[in-house]
Order: structure tokens, then C-alpha cells, then sequence
């Protein structure tokens, strides 16, 4: 057993059975103060106030007066990609929009081609060090998504490699077939979205969620159905890229069709917030794409109103989202998105999780979860996570028990 003592106080606290926050629970977090928490075979064995520790630990570690929270999870990234895209960053700053890259043969195409000219191997390396910075920066649970392959071998390629990466890494990683991101090369649009539905079985062998890209200028309402209706009977479950460009009929397809998540949500009205009260699909947004792209924050504090909960997720890709530090995801909720310290966290643990299907394992200090922990240097408190959002606060990372590095 590993016991950590001394912690100035523990966040995130939920109780067994919790799977989300939504409405006002979203302000809700347990906290504990002057505490010690034990880990046990990779979980979360208990906690409690000082002077109640256990005194048969084999490990003791010092919190020294730091916090410890649930590690961040991220439910929306495509980090499994080849080369940069830097020269793209120069088009924006001259002036381009992100549909006018796309527009030039730019952008997910751009990609794509990169991608098909890279190894399989060399595609894993340049990815896992994307994820091993993630996981240095607090992150313990991550999607990831295809989607750059556009064609059936190179979605294949991506899905091997994001599989080889959920069985490398102490990190939780869930797998989801995009190969509904773009029109492929060399394509029709109604070729390619037969061909999408075609590489299903395949893809069900590989991933655990089928998403499309439902926007403008990119798949329809029914594309996207058509697609999850393929995915649905392979028995893959949906995440949805909806309302990033325009409002685009993405979130109602959506809930139609029971998806885990609905993502980006930078464009959206009181009917979408309508379509998804009572559903048990998580309205997710990912505000470093806003941030990188100068586009509308999601209306996470009108949908937290509405008795919605929201999730938070990095989009970490490199053309409109190249971060994958949740700890600034979180702060960006904060400052550009007006959430409290207390609903951000929840957005980026908890609720995250959730949008992954985890939260019965991940995403909150519960005793019988994974023992997925931050321990952070002495004096740290929710309230500065968010407002010293560059000072380094991370003293320890715990992945299933076990502390990085």
C-alpha cells in the first residue's frame, strides 16, 4: 500500500455511483482538508483526515501540504498525426480563415498526405511523444481519434498505431474511427462516405467509437446518419464533431443516435441546448481550438444554466488545436468561458471522462477508481490551477497507481 499524508486538501472528491455533473452539481466538488489518501493494486484504496492513516503502508510519500486531484482526462484529440503544419500557422496570421486552408488543398488534406508517406513505425514514435507530454502534464485518460488517413489502408495504419499506443502507455486511452473527417482524395463526396461505411467491420475490430465530422463543407446530417447507422451495427457507439463552422444539424443527429458526445459546440443555439436536455449524451467543448483558431467560445455557462453538464477536451491537432495541456484547457474555461475553478474541474475530470465511457473507473477521487492522481507542490489550491496557469505546479503524476518518471 501507498500511503500519501500530509495533503494540504484533496479535489474532485464524488461519490461512488456519480457518473456525471450537470446543472448546478457542476459547481459541486467534495474537498478534504489536512488529509491522507491510500492507493492500493493500481486503485484508490481510501482517505481520510490526519491521524486516522493507515500504519500498515509499504510506501509513504510527504504531500508536504500539496494538493491532490483527479488526473486530467481528455476526450477529444487526434494526436496520432505526421510531420507539422506550421506553415499553415503563417497562413492564419496573414489573414487565412481555417475553411479557406481547407479550401487550398490545405488543412486535414494536408495531413493526410504527410501521413501516407510515413511508416507505421515512424507514425507511432512522433506520436507517443505527444502522449508522454501529455501525461507529463497531468493528463491520465485520452481519446484518440483516425481520421487523417482518408483512404482505407491509411485509417487502418492509424488505428494500429493508436491500438499500439493504448497498450504502451499506463494512461487509459480509448480508440475512435473519424474516417468521416474529410472527402478523400481522389474521391466523390458520395464515393467516399460508401467507403467510410464499407471500412466499418474493419474499424470495429480496432476502435470503440465511430465520429463524424457533421459540419460545413464537410458531411451532411445525412451522411452523419448514415454513417452511425454502419458504426451502430458493429457495434460501435458515436462521438459527433458538430458546430464548430456553422450550425449544422450535427448535435440533433447526434442524440438521435444516443452518442457518447457531442464536440466542439463553438456555434450553437437554444435548439441544441433543447435537443440534448434529458439525453444522455455530454455536450463537450474544446476552447484551445477557439483560442488557436479566433473563433466563439463554446456557451458553456448558458448550457450549465440550462441543467446541462459540459466537458472540456484538448482537440490537441496540429492544425487548429496543436496543445494537449489540459491544466491550460481548464484556464482557458475560466478566463474566456467564465466557469468557475470548481466547474472547470469537473469539465476536464469527471465530465471528460464520462465522454469517454470512464467514469466508472476515472475522473474523480473515489475509493475503487483507478488511483489516476496530481499531487502538486506545497501551498497549490483549485482557485490558482486556473489563475497560474504557467507556473509549474506538478510534483507528482500517479497513472493506475504508479508515479511517472
Amino acid at each position: 500500500m501507498i500511503l500519501i499524508k500530509n495533503i494540504g486538501e484533496i479535489v474532485g472528491i464524488v461519490p461512488e455511483g456519480v457518473l456525471r455533473k450537470q446543472g448546478t452539481e457542476m459547481a459541486e466538488t467534495g474537498v478534504l482538508k489536512d488529509a491522507w489518501l491510500a492507493i492500493e493494486d493500481g486503485l484508490i484504496n481510501g482517505f481520510g483526515v490526519m491521524g486516522t492513516e493507515p500504519v500498515d503502508a509499504t510506501e509513504v510519500i510527504d504531500a508536504q501540504g500539496g494538493m491532490v486531484m483527479p488526473a486530467f482526462c481528455d476526450s477529444h484529440t487526434h494526436i496520432v498525426y505526421a510531420g507539422s503544419r506550421d506553415g499553415e500557422f503563417l497562413d492564419k496570421i496573414n489573414g487565412l480563415s481555417y475553411e479557406e486552408i481547407a479550401a487550398r488543398g490545405g488543412g486535414i488534406l494536408n495531413s493526410s498526405d504527410l501521413l501516407h508517406e510515413t511508416s507505421e513505425d515512424e507514425l507511432y514514435l512522433q506520436s507517443m511523444e505527444r502522449v508522454r507530454e501529455m501525461m507529463d502534464k497531468g493528463t491520465g485518460a485520452l481519446e484518440i481519434k483516425s481520421g487523417y488517413g482518408l483512404n482505407p489502408a491509411d485509417e487502418l495504419k492509424m488505428l494500429r498505431v493508436i491500438r499500439r499506443i493504448k497498450e504502451s502507455v499506463p494512461a487509459v486511452v480509448k480508440v475512435t474511427f473519424l474516417g468521416a473527417h474529410a472527402i478523400g482524395r481522389g474521391y466523390t463526396h458520395e464515393a467516399y462516405v460508401q467507403t467510410v461505411v464499407d471500412m466499418m467491420p474493419q474499424a470495429a475490430e480496432l476502435a470503440d467509437f465511430v465520429d463524424v465530422f457533421c459540419d460545413e463543407g464537410f458531411f451532411t446530417v445525412e451522411d452523419t446518419d448514415r454513417i452511425l447507422t454502419a458504426g451502430a451495427a458493429c457495434g460501435l457507439k458515436p462521438k459527433i464533431h458538430a458546430n464548430e463552422l456553422a450550425v449544422s444539424g450535427g448535435v440533433q443527429v447526434g442524440v438521435k443516435h444516443g452518442a457518447l458526445s457531442v464536440d466542439h459546440l463553438e456555434r450553437t443555439t437554444d435548439v441544441e441546448i433543447e435537443a440534448l436536455r434529458g439525453s444522455s449524451t455530454m455536450p463537450t467543448m474544446l476552447p484551445g481550438s477557439s483560442f488557436f483558431l479566433g473563433i466563439p467560445f463554446g456557451r458553456a455557462k448558458e448550457f450549465i444554466r440550462a441543467g446541462l453538464g459540459i466537458a472540456l477536451a484538448s482537440d490537441y491537432n496540429p492544425g487548429s488545436s496543436p496543445s494537449g495541456d489540459m491544466r491550460f484547457v481548464m484556464a482557458l474555461g475560466c478566463i474566456r468561458m467564465r466557469l468557475t475553478p470548481v466547474q472547470a474541474l469537473n469539465a476536464v475530470t469527471l465530465n471528460s471522462a464520462y465522454a469517454m465511457g470512464l467514469s466508472d473507473i476515472t475522473g474523480s477521487i473515489t475509493p475503487g477508481k483507478r488511483a489516476d492522481l496530481l499531487l502538486t507542490h506545497p501551498g497549490w489550491t483549485l482557485t490558482k490551477l486556473p489563475y497560474l496557469y504557467q507556473t509549474p505546479f506538478l510534483r507528482k503524476v500517479f497513472l493506475g497507481g504508479r508515479a511517472l518518471g
